[in-house]
């Protein structure tokens, strides 16, 4: 599993109670900064009902989820881009990872320390931004007085690096994310891509609330804020209560159900943040299907049909011929593969077609 979402936050905001309910692997939670040192690592399932009915459909033999990589990073604290707390090593697990899940306390509970004293998300978010945002800061700023050295010999690249890391480091220096910097070519974006920004990575926010709003965040007014700043930014907000979730994982799936019911919820708020983080990260499913297994796979948005074929074996995609491709949907309306062929559901794509979400494929090939 090649895609990781770091979980990053302050200390004591609910980010490793989150992690453990997250994934098997066990995070220590503990009333203290600090408390996860090194970062621990989950294989998280995505949920996808659409496997569960075409489960049904072919009364296969099992279920293969795809899945998600989690990493959960210690709490950050002020002055960790000049190495503060363990700031450097945070930092640099931050590089590591593709997306970045931003935990936000928006609870009050006397009995949970504060790191700065007081819960103010808007602050909070302001912390980790600042330190981020410093840390690339002097990155972009190594890559300037490289750019107007080099650019002197008329290296193209060079020339147009100048521009672009002057507007970066003002961007910065603002305290503003890499990612909402407006680019101007291919060019920018590759120099971009090659500094490897912490703040380029695409981010959304978990909302930590108390138990008793988690059904009505409209009067949490922590939340609010959380909201409005995060529209700001165009990022994602999922409002979930950790210490609740907690409890949902360590129930039998049986049990579940009843249990979200009695809690007002229509589904895990875990399911909702592992969905996020797929999404954000720019992934899509599409499917397989047989009697042996039901099988979700992973694929960059915008993947082509060999591209997706080399998902499941590079065999595939060396000698990828065609693609059967059905929409999952005819395919349960209809309710079997030889009656979306007749209905004309079933198409034969070639090496130029862009898989879909939820595209149901069977690839022909010959090596």
């Amino acid at each position: 599993m090649g895609f990781s979402c770091g979980v990053v936050g302050l200390p004591n905001v609910g980010k490793s109670t989150l992690f453990n309910s997250l994934s098997s692997a066990r995070a220590e939670a503990a009333n203290f900064p600090f408390c996860t040192i090194e970062p621990n690592v989950g294989i998280v399932p995505v949920p996808d009902p659409r496997l569960e009915k075409l489960h049904a459909l072919y009364a296969s033999d099992s279920i293969v989820p795809t899945a998600i990589r989690f990493v959960d990073i210690a709490g950050l604290v002020k002055g960790a881009s000049k190495g503060e707390g363990l700031g450097n090593q945070f930092l640099a697990h931050i590089r590591e990872v593709d997306a970045i899940l931003h935990v936000v306390r928006c609870f009050e509970d006397e009995n949970v320390v504060h790191v700065e004293g007081k819960v103010n998300p808007v602050a909070d978010v302001g912390t980790i931004h600042t330190e981020l945002c410093l840390k690339d800061l002097d990155t972009a700023q190594k890559r300037l007085d490289r750019a107007q050295k080099q650019s002197k010999g008329g290296d193209a690249k060079e020339k147009a690096a100048v521009p672009l890391c002057e507007r970066l480091v003002k961007h910065l220096d603002q305290g503003k994310p890499a990612r909402s910097l407006e680019l101007n070519s291919d060019v920018e974006r590759e120099i971009l891509k090659e500094l490897a920004l912490l703040t380029a990575k695409p981010t959304f926010y978990v909302a930590n609330v108390d138990e008793e709003s988690v059904t009505h965040v409209e009067d949490n007014k922590h939340y609010q804020a959380l909201l409005a700043l995060a529209k700001e930014e165009g990022a994602d907000v999922v409002p979930i209560c950790a210490a609740l979730e907690a409890q949902i994982a360590e129930l039998d799936p049986a049990d579940r159900p009843e249990f979200l019911e009695s809690a007002g919820l229509s589904e895990a708020g875990l399911h909702r943040v592992i969905r996020t983080g797929y999404s954000i990260l720019g992934l899509y499913t599409f499917l397989t299907a047989g009697k042996k297994e039901c099988r979700a796979w992973t694929v960059r948005k915008g993947a082509t049909a060999p591209q997706a074929a080399g998902v499941i074996h590079t065999d595939f995609e060396r000698g990828f011929i065609k693609a059967e491709v059905i929409w999952w949907e005819d395919l349960l309306h209809y309710g079997s593969e030889a009656k979306c062929k007749e209905a004309g559901k079933l198409a034969i794509e070639g090496k130029e077609y862009v898989v879909r979400d939820g595209d149901v494929i069977h690839f022909r090939f010959n090596v």
